[in-house]
């Protein structure tokens, strides 16, 4: 399984140029997407072909301000965070208009615009939740049009955190069963593949093997990287693994976290996929659903 790779382009040499962010306010070409609390506006009320609302500058009245690229004819695209206030952007009571977040959207959107979406996600998250130096608790600036902050008090520079994680494929020593998990927060509604956060310290590797024998008791003979996934929920980026158990048998979950982990066959994942049961599978959007679909359909 490969993640497609995309063609934004970030811009990232112009971050230090002083005045930027006005600079660009100022340009007639540039366009916005706006976010506010972890969602974005859609402009096609077809959620089969929706697209991210890009507006021109003046039409946001207060937000603050980011540069998040340059698109394929090199306008520049501003992210503005909005207060939560419906009155801030006067088009938001257009009727033809959405506010999604990612898990809506799911796979609607084509790789760019959902690049795109994820980037305006998760530096959108960062500019409104950290304000304050968490050396110091001090005021701070936004700097490198809006990648950076620095501390007013201490001097302190503090860019937007991505913390890594852990998620894996777990099968079975033949490759014919797939080991999938029912975390406490689904109600057993949904099973998906096995994930957690490194640990201060932590490799990937000894996460994975740490996780797997927390959260379901198995210890794994093998194990290779597939690809990662940014996840703004709040600021991860997910690196997706594939394993064989060692010992089919261990299975035993922790009855916290997981409330049940269970070897599903092909046959199974295939009917899950299609909607028909036996369980619920993650959602399209997802690097866990990539994951289930890569393994099944090697054999399928």
């Amino acid at each position: 399984m490969t993640m497609k790779t995309t063609s934004l382009d970030r811009a990232a040499e112009l971050r230090g140029e002083p005045g930027l962010i006005d600079r660009l306010r100022a340009d007639r070409t540039t366009r916005v997407i706006a976010t506010r609390g972890g969602r974005v506006r859609i402009a096609d009320g077809d959620l089969d072909h929706a697209t991210l609302l890009r507006v021109p500058v003046e039409e946001i009245v207060e937000a603050t301000w980011a540069l998040l690229g340059r698109d394929p004819d090199g306008h520049a695209i501003l992210l503005a965070v909005l207060p939560p206030e419906p009155e801030t952007v006067s088009v938001d009571t257009a009727p033809d208009e959405m506010w999604l977040g990612l898990r809506d959207l799911g796979a609607r959107l084509d790789p760019d615009e959902t690049e795109l979406l994820i980037e305006a996600l998760a530096l959108g998250g960062w500019l409104r939740d950290a304000p304050f130096c968490p050396s110091c608790g001090g005021g701070t600036e936004l700097r490198q049009a809006g990648w950076s902050r620095h501390c007013l008090v201490c001097g302190r520079e503090h860019f937007p955190r991505t913390d890594p994680a852990v998620i894996v494929a777990v099968e079975s020593a033949d490759g014919e069963r797939l080991l999938l998990g029912a975390n406490a927060n689904w109600g057993g509604r949904m099973y998906s593949c096995f994930a957690g956060f490194t640990e201060a310290g932590e490799s990937l590797e000894a996460t994975v093997h740490r996780e797997l024998e927390e959260e379901s008791g198995v210890r794994l003979a093998s194990l290779r990287y597939v690809s990662s996934q940014p996840w703004p929920f709040p600021r991860s980026l997910m690196l997706g693994f594939r394993a064989v158990v060692l010992d089919e048998g261990d299975v035993r979950p922790d009855g916290e976290e997981i409330i049940d982990a269970r070897w599903f066959t092909r046959e199974e994942i295939g009917s899950a996929l299609a909607g028909d049961g036996p369980v619920g599978l993650p959602g399209p959007s997802s690097i866990a659903r990539a994951l289930i679909v890569s393994w099944f359909e090697e054999r399928a």
